[in-house]
């Protein structure tokens, strides 16, 4: 690779980088504002304890900061992974929702299955589930030509009824209109967290988690298979004259996005303790907070951790500014503001790289004219 070419993917990076950080400035910013018109005299106060997040209160924080975010880490890697290929997977809360419902009804029903592996199906049906949702939209795509945002937000609200007309007919619990507690032998393992990290239930979800984002990384950046499905995000005219099936990627882009989604939703209702499947008419919220984490961490699984982390550090520092009598509504307006600002990302990285190209050309020009 020519330096030429070195660094000219250094300034992209860069580029990439300086938009997040502008797109997470922002978001900041709007949030001061809110706090400032909603109660002047605590809203420093307010918006310290809000950077303060989940890492400086103590291992209960941290834990539950950790539990927060491994459900949208996994919805952000659906939803990057799907992006790398040219896909805009919007589908995630349908397919996070569905992986539930498989890893709830296993972890609930199947009593046949011995402790050591009961978990380990459950998560495994999640991912399954997850998948075949996934590939709905990738199969209207590849072979019909729908496009994959429409048809993904109409499989949320099919997935979303589905699965609260199977939690009633399964295992709901009448009382709460949720649905029931799993086993405790389909309870994702601590392995000692829980008790390094006391009150937060933390348990090897994050480990697992932490798995995945390598595996996207190296199928994603190392591997063939990668780069094939790259190459038709790219351009899919030229991967198919290049001998790429094109259809095929379509497909696999979206049932490893949508297992990835699944996954998600297994992990966060066979780990959280005191988290059911409710039977009330929303989406999934970790579904869509995947999509501004993976626009926050660039579309890289390294980034989405990352960016998953903070994003359930501010959610904890929401959850902590009730200690200065801010009310429910606007924790959650910041909180979504901050969130959803970084959608602009891509915005802000566009507008940078118009501005340099603009002053380099203007540079080239001043040169030509001495």
């Amino acid at each position: 690779m020519s330096d030429l070419s070195k660094r000219s993917r250094r300034n992209r990076g860069l580029m990439s980088f300086a938009s997040s950080i502008i797109a997470i400035l922002i978001g900041l910013l709007f949030g001061f504002i809110i706090l400032l018109v909603s109660h002047p005299d605590q809203a420093v106060d307010g918006f310290v304890t809000i950077l303060r997040g989940g890492f400086f209160g103590g291992a209960s924080s941290i834990g539950q900061m950790i539990n927060i975010a491994v459900p949208i880490i996994m919805t952000g890697l659906s939803v990057g992974f799907a992006y790398r290929t040219g896909l805009f997977n919007i589908g995630t809360p349908g397919q996070f929702t569905t992986g539930a419902f498989a890893a709830i009804y296993i972890g609930s029903k199947w009593t046949f299955l011995p402790a050591p592996i009961h978990w380990v199906v459950a998560v495994l049906g999640a991912m399954l589930v997850g998948a075949v949702w996934g590939s709905i939209p990738g199969f209207l795509k590849a072979y019909r030509n729908v496009n994959e945002v429409i048809s993904a937000i109409m499989l949320n609200y099919i997935g979303m009824y589905l699965v609260n007309m199977l939690v009633v007919e399964t295992v709901y619990d009448q009382l709460r209109n949720q649905s029931r507690p799993v086993k405790a032998a389909a309870k994702i393992p601590t392995l000692g967290l829980a008790e390094a990290f006391k009150g937060s239930y933390l348990n090897m979800s994050i480990l697992i988690c932490i798995v995945f984002v390598i595996i996207v990384y190296i199928i994603v950046s190392k591997t063939t298979f990668g780069y094939e499905l790259r190459a038709v995000g790219l351009n899919p005219f030229a991967s198919r004259y290049a001998g790429i099936n094109s259809k095929r990627s379509i497909v696999v882009s979206m049932v490893i996005s949508g297992a990835l989604a699944g996954i998600g939703g297994g992990l966060m209702y066979l780990g959280q303790t005191g988290v059911f499947l409710q039977v009330v008419d929303v989406l999934a919220p970790q579904g869509f907070n995947g999509i501004p984490v993976a626009l926050l961490g660039l579309n890289n699984p390294i980034g989405i951790f990352f960016s998953g982390l903070f994003v359930a550090s501010l959610t904890v520092g929401g959850y902590n500014l009730q200690l200065f009598e801010f009310t429910p509504e606007v924790i959650d307006m910041i909180i979504a503001v901050i969130i959803y600002c970084s959608a602009f990302t891509l915005l802000f990285k566009n507008l940078m790289e118009q501005l340099l190209a603009k002053r380099k050309a203007a540079a080239v020009k001043e040169e030509e004219e001495r």
